[in-house]
């Protein structure tokens, strides 16, 4: 028997075991994602065909297939699959805030944050796009060495600092973005990070991630509420009075982000650590296609 195949099998076990988990997790997240080439294809001026369509109002001549037209009555235009590689910066909130969960069987914001920022760039450099993380500031590139600088990164502690805020620098002029928050920090700090990125004419999206206990605040009596960062204390003894105000001021804040990003031109939703990140995935994905 050829020593080959064991040899070949203890060298790729090694590669494997060296690989951040982080980014083990995502590959496997985004292989459950099955959109394939197709479901990014549009058309455009590169050179892999795509499909036939009829001619219509607007088309030039010379865009015309003669070959296949003179099969039928109709006109045919070849279209081309677009080629060009887009550059999409992804900023996780690092913050304390991130790393909470109501609950053992709930995976900490911060963790679903992280896991559905690298899938989600796992998908991107798949079909040829180029990925950067705000947080490090790294520029937009595609590959594998990509992907595994980011998931070193992503798999970073956490910082000191209470709540977040979206970082920005290096927008590279009309490129696309996803902020992944809970977004439970300064406001204006979003909206001005939205206005630099209106400036180099950059879309994307808010993509807000909480717990379910902070959507349905389960508590009563005395309660000792505190920051992750131990920052901000708050003590009562009828935390149940406060539900309805915190609920408003919840909703209030939900508006805020969804206004400021349709004004911006950018795409909002809310997404709970309870619920599939397969879902998640699935809809950050195919929303980068609408904000282009």
């Amino acid at each position: 028997m050829s020593q080959a195949g064991p040899q070949l099998r203890t060298r790729a076990e090694g590669l494997a075991a060296a690989l951040p988990p982080l980014l083990v997790q995502a590959e496997h997240l985004a292989s459950t994602v099955l959109l394939g080439a197709h479901g990014r294809r549009r058309a455009g001026t590169g050179d892999e065909f795509w499909q036939y369509r009829p001619l219509s109002e607007g088309d030039e001549a010379r865009q015309i297939d003669w070959r296949r037209s003179a099969k039928s009555d109709v006109h045919f235009i070849r279209q081309r699959e677009w080629q060009a590689a887009q550059s999409v910066v992804i900023w996780v909130d690092g913050s304390r805030s991130m790393g909470f969960s109501g609950d053992r069987s709930r995976p900490a914001k911060s963790d679903r944050a992280r896991l559905l920022a690298l899938a989600l760039s796992v998908l991107l450099v798949r079909g040829g796009e180029r990925v950067g993380l705000a947080n490090i500031g790294t520029p937009p590139r595609s590959g594998q060495v990509q992907l595994l600088r980011l998931a070193e990164a992503l798999s970073d502690e956490l910082s000191a600092e209470d709540y977040g805020r979206p970082e920005t620098p290096g927008l590279p002029l009309h490129a696309r973005a996803v902020f992944l928050s809970d977004f439970l920090g300064d406001m204006d700090a979003v909206e001005a990070a939205l206005a630099k990125a209106a400036d180099r004419g950059v879309h994307g999206m808010l993509f807000q991630v909480l717990d379910p206990a902070e959507e349905s605040f389960p508590f009563d009596g005395r309660t000792i509420f505190e920051s992750m960062g131990g920052t901000l204390r708050h003590e009562t003894l009828k935390a149940g009075e406060l539900k309805e105000r915190y609920l408003e001021r919840l909703a209030e804040r939900k508006d805020r982000l969804e206004r400021l990003a349709r004004l911006s031109g950018w795409l909002y939703t809310c997404h709970h650590t309870g619920d599939s990140a397969q879902t998640a995935l699935l809809w950050l994905y195919t929303a980068l296609e609408r904000t282009r």
